[in-house]
């Protein structure tokens, strides 16, 4: 175009080196002076966003991405079925399958012909694969079998014939047979294994925790609309960016929470229950005091709101809890 400045749209390395570096440390910067007002000023950082002053505090929308990423980075790795056992427990069975099936073919051997004895280890060609041996009253777990719902058909085509005898009324819903149809799938990938079906089910739930809490935020910032409803300043998107630093500062404490447990699987020390218990009371003071000077009530109507809040959460969490373990179960 005439009259504009006639440049080279390129980037030498160095200057592609230097906006990086120049980026990195402006994003540590905000995030530090971030995380030092939202630990030791309750409620701070939500009022300075809503009041336009954001040019010093890092976007609370990256702010949590970053924590979540973080927080989510050292939970899987602390909590999965390896590090609570069930993998362990896998061994157990396997290994107690494996000698209770040596020893059923051993007994065979010695009291059967030769030609019997060869006809004996087409059933077994493979000792080592115990996920597929089942004889007798041995089975690859000798605890809970694997059973989602309460129906007793042992297959899809068993099920399927029984409901089309059954009258209308009285034949399952939808969910009903869906769950159903799964429970035949998992038994038969997991030959009544319960260990491995609940290892693998734990893993999958776990995995689930990141989606179950970006659900939870936009239903607790309805939950603080309807408990705030007279405060007309105040959006939706305010209880949002409200909870969003309140879930910032819980994966912060429990970061430092899994560093207790860290440490007390390595020394024990006596001091970390009292710690623990200090991070779970500043917790509440914090959200209390959050409460009070971001939405600027009393005392006493901020403590029976918090209440209210929690009671509310609770329940919200168990029907989340139940949403999610559903997906998980069609998941795996």
């Amino acid at each position: 175009m005439c009259g504009q400045e006639n440049r080279e749209p390129k980037e030498s390395v160095w200057s592609l080196i230097s906006h990086f570096f120049h980026d990195l440390t402006h994003f540590d910067g905000k995030f530090f002076n971030s995380v030092k007002f939202l630990i030791w000023k309750p409620g701070f950082l939500s009022k300075e966003y809503l009041s336009g002053r954001r040019a010093s505090y890092l976007n609370p929308v990256r702010m949590y991405v970053f924590t979540s990423a973080v927080f989510f980075l050292i939970f899987f790795t602390l909590f999965n079925s390896s590090q609570l056992g069930l993998d362990k427990d896998r061994k157990i069975v396997a290994d107690s399958v494996r000698a209770s099936a040596d020893s059923i073919i051993r007994e065979k051997k010695n009291r059967l012909s030769k030609k019997d004895s060869q006809e004996l280890v087409k059933w077994f060609p493979d000792k080592r694969d115990t996920n597929k041996i089942t004889t007798g009253n041995i089975s690859s777990d000798k605890g809970w079998n694997i059973q989602l719902t309460s129906t007793r058909a042992t297959s899809k085509y068993e099920y399927d014939s029984i409901q089309k005898l059954l009258p209308v009324s009285k034949k399952d819903g939808w969910f009903t047979r869906k769950m159903n149809y799964r429970n035949f799938e998992l038994k038969k990938r997991y030959k009544e294994n319960s260990k491995e079906f609940l290892a693998d089910l734990l893993d999958s739930f776990i995995h689930m925790f990141p989606y179950l809490l970006f659900v939870s935020l936009p239903l607790y910032a309805l939950f603080l609309k309807l408990l705030f409803i007279r405060r007309k300043q105040f959006y939706y998107t305010d209880h949002g960016i409200f909870l969003l630093h309140l879930y910032i500062f819980s994966f912060l404490l429990m970061l430092v929470y899994f560093g207790l447990l860290k440490l007390e699987n390595i020394s024990n020390p006596q001091w970390t229950s009292f710690v623990k218990f200090f991070l779970f009371m500043y917790g509440i003071v914090y959200t209390i005091k959050a409460m009070r000077n971001f939405y600027r009530q009393g005392w006493g109507k901020t403590i029976f709101k918090f209440i209210i809040l929690n009671i509310l959460a609770f329940f919200s969490l168990i029907a989340l809890f139940a949403f999610f373990g559903v997906l998980t179960i069609f998941s795996i």
